[in-house]
């Protein structure tokens, strides 16, 4: 009888104060964990992608965001991030999902999604609470690289 081992699952999560250095906190942390766990292969693209959504979660809420690394059973990795403000962005929301146009030569801003669209394999997100009384939930936007042999 053959026996197939599930492949090394583990989750990191990281409360992230509101503040510019919030980016930074996460890229040391998506390395940390991703060197530790051997998944270098994906390390530059799970550091992009994070660093853009919580940078995105500092300029666009009031509030704190968290971070969560999450190793799944068939190789993928998924990344997490929570803010509270209630808007989700294209290409996040539900399908069909808009594609984000891309930025012009001239425009300091509005790559960072475009990126998710480009490197991540999956992505998505959802508001957190429905009622009036939840509107300081906020949402969770995610993505998914990796996977196969990786």
């Amino acid at each position: 009888m053959v026996t197939v081992a599930s492949r090394d699952t583990w989750a990191y999560a990281l409360r992230l104060p509101h503040g510019p250095r919030a980016a930074r906190v996460a890229r040391m942390t998506v390395r940390s964990a991703l060197e530790s766990h051997g998944r270098s292969e994906v390390l530059d693209a799970v550091q992009l992608l994070a660093s853009e959504l919580v940078t995105n979660a500092y300029r666009h809420s009031g509030g704190p965001a968290s971070l969560r690394v999450t190793a799944l059973e068939d190789g993928r990795v998924r990344v997490g991030v929570w803010d509270s403000h209630p808007r989700i962005p294209a290409p996040f929301g539900e399908p069909p999902r808009d594609r984000v146009p891309l930025a012009s030569a001239d425009d300091e801003g509005g790559r960072g999604l475009r990126l998710v669209q480009e490197y991540a394999d999956r992505w998505g997100g959802w508001a957190l609470g429905d009622g009036l009384l939840d509107r300081g939930a906020g949402k969770l936007l995610w993505f998914e690289v990796g996977g196969g042999d990786a």
